[in-house]
């Protein structure tokens, strides 16, 4: 049976979920650390003006953050069905990790 996709009117609405789906430290870290090289590989592309890297950025954001979910907390990814909200999410985390509101 399909899951039923729950609406969200609100960021503040959707955040607590975000944050239930990324419990274990190990799949924080892994987006961390992704979300890090994506934004070292975009200063990167814009830097040096190699563009092609652009892209680079995405398969670094994602890669990381998708094997944490499939592999370490085993759930899907919130993107596949809140895709604004979830990179929304990606960003508070990352900046509630560097501030350490959020355990590394």
């Amino acid at each position: 049976m399909a899951q039923e996709l729950i609406v969200y009117n609100s960021f503040r609405e959707f955040y607590p979920y975000y944050l239930k789906e990324h419990t274990n430290r190990t799949n924080r870290r892994l987006h961390f650390v992704g979300t890090t090289l994506g934004f070292l590989t975009i200063a990167y592309a814009l830097l040096t003006g190699q563009y092609k890297y652009l892209l680079l950025a995405l398969v670094f954001g994602y890669g990381f953050a998708w094997a944490g979910h499939f592999f370490i907390e085993k759930n899907k990814p919130a993107t596949f069905k809140y895709p604004i909200w979830s990179f929304r999410g990606d960003m508070k985390m990352y900046t509630s990790i560097l501030s350490g509101k959020i355990k590394f």
